[in-house]
């Protein structure tokens, strides 16, 4: 099974590192294969989710959580 994710951040976010702690946290075997991306490594990425961060994204399904986010519905989202 293909379990990676995307989280989408930005620089000093705190919120990112909320939602990356908590994916630690909830789901270890996920974020294994976290991928974080600053969204200003792209300008389409910067116009998808400046507003938003932090989002997960999953690669498998292309389905994404946009925070807030909390233990059970990161569960429900990866599983």
């Amino acid at each position: 099974m293909n379990r990676q994710l995307q989280l989408f951040t930005g620089k000093d976010c705190c919120l990112c590192e909320q939602a990356q702690q908590l994916v630690q946290q909830c789901a270890p075997t996920w974020y294994s294969q976290l991928q974080n991306v600053d969204i200003k490594s792209s300008p389409d990425f910067y116009h998808l989710y400046a507003a938003r961060i932090p989002v997960l994204k999953r690669l498998d399904n292309q389905t994404e959580l946009g925070w807030p986010f909390d233990a059970q519905q990161l569960t429900e989202f990866l599983y």
